[in-house]
C-alpha cells in the first residue's frame, strides 16, 4: 500500500479488508498496487517525471521553474481528463491513456517507450502521492458513451441552439474561436486567468478529438474550471447535438501543416483597400496551415505561445505580390508597444522566477493555450487541483501550475503594454543555384546571411521593414515599400501585406521560383515582444507560371512530328522499292515499277 509507520497485524489488517470490502459499492476498484510494484514505479518515475513533478509528487521538481505549463501536483487527487463522473477518480486506463499519449500542445510528453507493465508501476506510485484513492467513494464506473450521431444539418442545427442556450459563445465565442466577451477575464478556481478553448482546432483538444471524447468531457465537466458537467442538465440527445454542432466548427482532427504557399498569377490589379475585390482575388490561391512554436533558443524564451499556427496565402500580378496570413488570437490587443527589436528580459526574469510568473492559462472546457481545460492548452497557467488531469495546479497533463498563460496578472487585466504584432522573413538574398538549400538563421538571420522583415504592429496597421542580421543585430531599412491591411473578426486576424515584385535591395519574386519564407506573431495579451513569440522554421513561396502552357500546342506539335516522320518513312521504302524494280528490269527481270510492292 502506501507504507504507513504503524502497520496492523496481520489479524487487523484482514478484518479491515474484509470490513472495507463490505462498504464498497460494487463497482469500486481500490488497487494501489503491492509495495513492490510501487518500488518498482518509484524507478521509472525518478528517471522520467521527478524532475518536473517532483520527488514527493508535488509538481516542484528541479525543472519546474524551466517548465512550462508547470508540472501537475498529484498529492490533490484530482483529475481532470477522466471517463469517471464529475469528481470522481480517473481509471487506471485513463491514467494509462495520457502516459502513452501526453498532452498535445503542453509540456507533457507521451512515453510510449514505456512497457505495460512500467506504466502500471507508475500508476502505482502516483497513487501513493495521495490518500483520495484509499477512500472508495471516490471511485465511479466509467459513463456510458453512446454511438455518435451523424452529423446531419438538423443535429448541427439542433446542436448550435443548445451551444446557445447553455451560454456556451459567452466564453467560446459565438463561432468557437475563444474570443467571447467573458474570454479575457476567466480564472480557475485558484484565482488564475485562463483561457476559453479554440473549438475550431480540434488537434489541440488534451481530451481528444473525437466525437467520443468530446461527449465524455461534455458528460464528464472539468473540475475547478468554468467548464461545468452536463450529465445532469442536457439529455443524451442534447448532449450528442451539441458534440455535433461543436465538432463542425473544426476543419479536422488533423491540422494538415504544409510546407508551401502557392502564389497564383492573376491579371487583376492588387487593391488593398477595395476588400471585396481583395477577398475575391484571394479566394483562388490556396491556404497552407504552417506549425508556429515557441522562441527557445535565445532570450525571451517563451516555451508555450497561445498561438500554435498560421494560415497563408499568396497572389501576384505583372508588377506586385500580396500575401494573406491569418491566425486566431483571444482578443484583438491594439494599444500599446511592439518591434522585433524590443529587449526582453532574460528569461529566469521574464517567464517564471519572478517578472511574468503568470504566463500561461488555461482552464476552460476544452482546452486552451496553457492551463487546465478540456481539450489542450497552448501554454500554460497554474491550474487547481480540481482542474488538471491527474489533479493539481496545473495544466498540462500532468499538471501545470504556475506561469499564467497569458503573461502576467497585468496582461491578464489590461493587457496594454504589448500590442499583437506579425512578421514575415525573407532572406535578403536567394542562396546560389549549385546551393540553393542554404538560407539564413531562422532567427532573425546572422551576419553573413541578412533577413528582412515585413513587421506589422497591429497597435497601427502598418508594415515596417527592418533587415536582420541576429537577434540583437535588427535595423530598420526603407528598401522597398510594404503596404498592409489588417482586421480581426471574431477570434481571428487577417493581415494582407502588398509589395512590388522586384526589389531594390531584398529577395524578388520570379516566376517559378521557391523563395523561403518564415513567420512571426506577437501576442500582446501574453506579453510578446522582441525575441519572446511564436515562430517557424523556414518554408517555401512558389510562385506559378504566369501563362499555364496549352495542352492542344504540344500535343499537336507531336501529331505533325509523328505524322512527318512517318511520311518520310513511306517515300523513303517507295523509293527503293522503285529503284529495286527498275534495276530488275534492266537486268531482265520479270518485276517492272509498277509492280513493286506498295507499303
Amino acid at each position: 500500500m502506501t507504507g504507513h509507520a504503524n502497520r496492523p497485524t496481520q489479524a487487523a489488517a484482514t478484518l479491515a479488508a474484509v470490513a472495507l470490502l463490505v462498504a464498497l459499492p460494487a463497482n469500486a476498484q481500490v488497487d494501489l498496487g503491492t509495495e513492490e510494484q510501487q518500488a518498482a514505479g518509484k524507478v521509472v518515475y525518478d528517471k522520467y517525471c521527478g524532475q518536473c513533478h517532483g520527488d514527493t509528487g508535488d509538481g516542484n521538481g528541479y525543472a519546474t521553474p524551466r517548465v512550462k505549463p508547470k508540472p501537475r501536483d498529484f498529492t490533490t487527487g484530482t483529475y481532470k481528463f477522466r471517463t469517471t463522473p464529475n469528481g470522481t477518480l480517473p481509471t487506471d486506463d485513463d491514467l494509462r491513456r495520457i502516459i502513452e499519449i501526453g498532452a498535445p500542445y503542453t509540456s507533457m510528453p507521451g512515453w510510449p517507450n514505456l512497457t505495460s507493465a512500467e506504466i502500471q508501476n507508475v500508476i502505482y506510485y502516483i497513487k501513493s502521492f495521495s490518500s483520495a484513492f484509499e477512500n472508495p467513494d471516490r471511485y465511479a464506473e466509467p459513463i456510458e458513451i453512446p454511438r455518435p450521431l451523424e452529423s446531419t444539418e438538423e443535429s448541427v442545427a439542433r446542436g448550435r441552439v443548445v451551444y446557445e442556450e447553455q451560454g456556451c459563445a459567452a466564453c467560446h465565442g459565438e463561432v468557437g474561436r475563444g474570443d467571447g466577451p467573458s474570454a479575457p477575464t476567466l480564472v480557475n478556481d485558484k484565482g488564475d486567468p485562463i483561457r476559453a478553448a479554440d473549438l475550431t482546432q480540434r488537434w489541440t483538444y488534451r481530451g481528444g478529438p473525437t466525437k467520443e471524447d468530446i461527449y465524455r468531457t461534455f458528460s464528464t465537466g472539468l473540475n475547478g474550471t468554468p467548464m461545468p458537467s452536463y450529465a445532469d442538465s442536457l439529455e443524451v440527445e442534447d448532449r450528442q447535438d451539441l458534440v455535433s454542432y461543436v465538432y463542425s466548427l473544426g476543419d479536422g482532427d488533423d491540422p494538415n501543416y504544409g510546407t508551401l504557399i502557392t502564389a497564383v498569377y492573376s491579371e487583376e490589379p492588387i487593391d488593398l483597400q477595395d476588400g471585396e475585390t481583395l477577398d475575391a482575388l484571394f479566394e483562388s490561391a490556396p491556404m497552407t496551415r504552417f506549425p508556429l512554436v515557441g522562441q527557445i533558443t535565445e532570450p525571451g524564451r517563451n516555451f508555450f505561445p497561445p498561438v500554435t499556427s498560421i494560415e497563408a496565402q499568396a497572389v501576384y500580378n505583372r508588377d506586385e505580390i500580396a500575401f494573406r496570413v491569418r491566425w486566431h488570437d483571444l482578443r484583438a490587443d491594439t494599444s500599446g508597444r511592439n518591434n522585433p527589436s524590443l529587449e526582453v528580459p532574460t528569461w529566469d526574469e521574464d517567464n517564471g522566477i519572478g517578472g511574468d510568473a503568470a504566463d500561461d492559462t488555461g482552464d476552460d472546457f476544452f482546452g486552451d493555450a496553457g492551463g487546465d481545460d478540456f481539450f489542450g492548452d497552448f501554454g500554460g497557467e497554474e491550474a487547481p487541483a480540481e482542474d488538471d488531469f491527474f489533479g493539481d495546479s496545473g495544466d498540462d497533463f500532468f499538471g501545470d501550475g504556475g506561469d499564467d498563460f497569458f503573461g502576467t496578472a497585468e496582461a491578464g487585466a489590461g493587457g496594454a503594454e504589448f500590442s499583437d504584432a506579425v512578421a514575415l522573413q525573407f532572406p535578403a538574398s536567394l542562396a546560389p543555384e549549385e546551393t540553393p538549400e542554404l538560407k539564413p538563421y531562422f532567427l532573425y538571420g546572422d551576419a553573413q546571411n541578412p533577413v528582412d522583415l515585413w513587421f506589422v504592429n497591429l497597435t497601427y496597421g502598418v508594415a515596417d521593414t527592418f533587415r536582420g542580421r541576429g537577434s540583437d543585430a535588427i535595423e530598420p531599412t526603407e528598401a522597398d515599400v510594404v503596404e498592409a491591411v489588417t482586421s480581426y473578426d471574431q477570434g481571428a486576424w487577417t493581415v494582407t501585406y502588398k509589395r512590388r515584385r522586384s526589389s531594390r535591395a531584398g529577395v524578388s519574386f520570379a516566376e517559378e521560383q521557391y523563395t523561403p519564407v518564415a513567420f512571426s506573431v506577437w501576442d500582446g495579451f501574453n506579453r510578446e515582444r522582441g525575441n519572446k513569440r511564436a515562430l517557424s522554421s523556414w518554408f517555401y513561396v512558389y510562385t506559378e507560371p504566369s501563362v499555364e502552357q496549352a495542352v492542344a500546342g504540344p500535343v499537336l506539335r507531336a501529331a505533325l512530328i509523328v505524322l512527318v516522320v512517318e511520311l518520310l518513312v513511306v517515300f523513303l521504302v517507295r523509293r527503293r522499292a522503285r529503284q529495286k524494280a527498275a534495276e530488275e528490269a534492266a537486268s531482265g527481270g520479270t518485276l517492272t515499277a509498277t509492280e513493286a510492292p506498295a507499303v
